[in-house]
């Protein structure tokens, strides 16, 4: 059902992409963002890191920092959500609970949980943070030495050890189709 005074066409949504880095959060998030620009909707990515480095800059990555970082994003998506634009975040936010929090805030929210295995993540990663970190070598490591926690009920997974970026890229699309068909119409008639 619309807000008062705005039509079906005119309401934002928020679609979160969690998992853990090199995932394929960014990369399924900018061909989402293209194909939804394409059909005519307002979109805004916001990424991690690019709100890290410009929003959050200076925070730290304890719990408390995340989880700061996490309701900033949620503030911002919450805002464009409100004014009809569907916003895209593609951020780590490993921690179920604040996302769970921002998922309330917002309302119109579709969580996608971006997961790839740790062999697969490790093999992709050009930098080594991966194995540096299973090394021991970098502390508070998300998925190594500090927890991720994986959305227990998505709305969307992804697999991309075993999906194909498009192939992913459809289920999210078909998500975001299903979310915005009208639920019950025949009951209001």
């Amino acid at each position: 059902m619309s807000e008062p005074g705005t039509s079906r066409d005119e309401l934002g949504l928020t679609v979160w992409f969690t998992g853990l880095s090199g995932a394929g959060k960014s990369t399924l998030s900018t061909a989402l963002a293209a194909e939804l620009r394409h059909r005519g909707r307002r979109v805004e990515v916001l990424d991690g890191d690019v709100v890290r480095e410009n929003l959050s800059r200076g925070l730290g990555f304890s719990k408390e920092d995340r989880d700061t970082n996490i309701r900033r994003i949620g503030f911002v998506a919450d805002l464009l959500t409100r004014n009809g634009v569907t916003v895209l975040v593609a951020a780590i936010s490993p921690y179920r609970a604040v996302r769970d929090e921002v998922r309330a805030t917002i309302g119109r929210f579709l969580e996608v949980h971006v997961d790839c295995t740790l062999d697969e993540l490790t093999r992709r990663d050009v930098k080594g943070l991966y194995a540096r970190a299973l090394a021991g070598e970098i502390e508070n490591f998300t998925g190594v030495s500090d927890p991720y926690e994986a959305p227990l009920e998505p709305e969307v997974r992804v697999d991309t050890s075993v999906e194909t970026p498009a192939e992913s890229l459809a289920r999210v699309l078909a998500a975001v189709e299903a979310y915005d068909r009208p639920h019950g119409l025949a009951a209001q008639a």
